[in-house]
């Protein structure tokens, strides 16, 4: 748990991924197409990887990928930030991170 919280705390967005995952990458995507650039952290390409990903479903994200921290803090999975994206929260919470600067 503690690494996520350092790894989660280097950058303004931080996604938690598996490469193989179809929801990671779509996450991913989005997050490039708005104009934020996260640090990824893939947890099968990581020694670590597996501890890591069961520290994330304890935080409560199940599946444990993509997790997705802003601004330090869990923000969620898929689904919260696409729902967050979709009402328009998910950019002021971009900038107020800043990670967005438009």
């Amino acid at each position: 748990m503690d690494r996520i919280a350092k790894l989660a705390s280097q950058k303004a967005v931080v996604i938690f991924s598996k490469s193989s995952c179809g929801m990671s990458h779509a996450i991913k995507r989005l997050f490039y197409e708005l104009g934020v650039g996260p640090a990824i952290c893939e947890l099968d390409e990581d020694a670590r990887g597996k501890e890591m990903e069961w520290a994330l479903m304890r935080l409560g994200c199940n599946p444990s990928v993509p997790a997705v921290f802003i601004g330090g803090k869990f923000v969620g999975s898929a689904n919260t930030v696409m729902t967050l994206h979709l009402n328009g929260s998910l950019k002021r919470m971009l900038r107020d991170a800043g990670a967005l600067w438009l």
